[in-house]
């Protein structure tokens, strides 16, 4: 799993990203400078390529740094309450305050996620569990309890069965002029390298991490953050997607190991492979209509999840 091989699939699926959909576009139509296939190419495919190589990124981004402060391989967004911590901050502000633009939109969910994250956090220091696999467990739990006051507001709002749709993550409605904000992950992807050793640090636990000199309580606070502002960017411009940032750290670290420095490219770069593989066979799994990647990336990312646990059972 070197990344020379990832790079070159990364390529492989690229291509086929920007040519496979409902309007073929092919290189012959490009070479003949076709205004129908480059409108096609700028207007729809390329922006839906940028955003899933960003969201993908991201998401496997936000799963290393959580699980580095938590010290748990099966904590994510998605087992953790922060995804759905986001989902529900959206919802609210989007049907309380519907004049509020994508940047208040966006602070909303991402202050959402925030809390949850922290609220997770404290939850598991004052239970001490030993056992790792209850971690995400009750990660999970208290997710249900953010998505079922979620749906409570949407029924009592009448707007339940547009929720779910709107929620689930999807790439159909990607085009250009209103997927931008997705590019607020480049920062974040680049602060996360830049913290890549301290990130490592948080690893070894405070008193550790804090022995090293490195300011635990800080250096958390920045690592939550930056995940919970990618969390809320991908729900805002396509939804939930989960699972991303358990599968892709959990299979680089069994390659790689724990030092971010060496292995952050590496879930990188698999990270955006996962979303475009599951992005293209949503695509031709029932051709020319689409399932969305919320349910591709959710299937594939929970029977990896299954199969982690057991692993990990033995």
């Amino acid at each position: 799993m070197r990344t020379l091989p990832l790079t070159a699939l990364l390529l492989v699926l690229c291509i086929l990203s920007l040519c496979v959909g409902v309007k073929p576009v092919s290189w012959a139509q490009l070479w003949a400078l076709s205004d129908d296939a480059w409108l096609t190419l700028s207007a729809s495919r390329l922006p839906r390529l940028a955003a899933l190589l960003l969201t993908g990124v991201g998401l496997a981004m936000c799963g290393v740094i959580l699980q580095q402060i938590v010290r748990n391989r099966f904590v994510e967004p998605a087992t953790c309450g922060g995804l759905d911590a986001a989902r529900l901050g959206l919802l609210i502000a989007t049907t309380a305050m519907p004049t509020l633009g994508s940047g208040s939109r966006l602070m909303v969910a991402t202050l959402f996620s925030l809390t949850a994250s922290l609220v997770f956090i404290l939850i598991i220091r004052r239970i001490r569990l030993r056992n790792a696999i209850l971690v995400p467990v009750i990660g999970l739990m208290f997710g249900s309890v953010l998505s079922a006051l979620a749906e409570f507001y949407a029924y009592r709002h009448n707007i339940l069965q547009s929720m779910q749709g709107w929620m689930l993550g999807d790439f159909s409605k990607i085009v250009q002029g209103n997927y931008e904000i997705i590019y607020l992950i480049l920062p974040v992807v680049l602060l996360t390298y830049f913290y890549a050793h301290r990130f490592t640090l948080l690893g070894m636990g405070e008193d550790m991490s804090t022995s090293l000199g490195l300011n635990y309580t800080a250096t958390a606070t920045l690592g939550l953050l930056l995940v919970s502002l990618s969390v809320a960017v991908t729900v805002i411009t396509v939804g939930a997607i989960p699972f991303v940032g358990l599968v892709i750290p959990n299979l680089v670290a069994l390659f790689h190991g724990d030092n971010l420095a060496r292995s952050l490219p590496r879930v990188a770069l698999a990270g955006a492979i996962m979303l475009l593989a599951c992005d293209i066979l949503g695509r031709l799994l029932i051709y020319p209509f689409e399932v969305p990647i919320g349910l591709t990336a959710g299937s594939l990312g929970g029977l990896a999840f299954l199969l982690l646990i057991l692993w990990k059972c033995k």
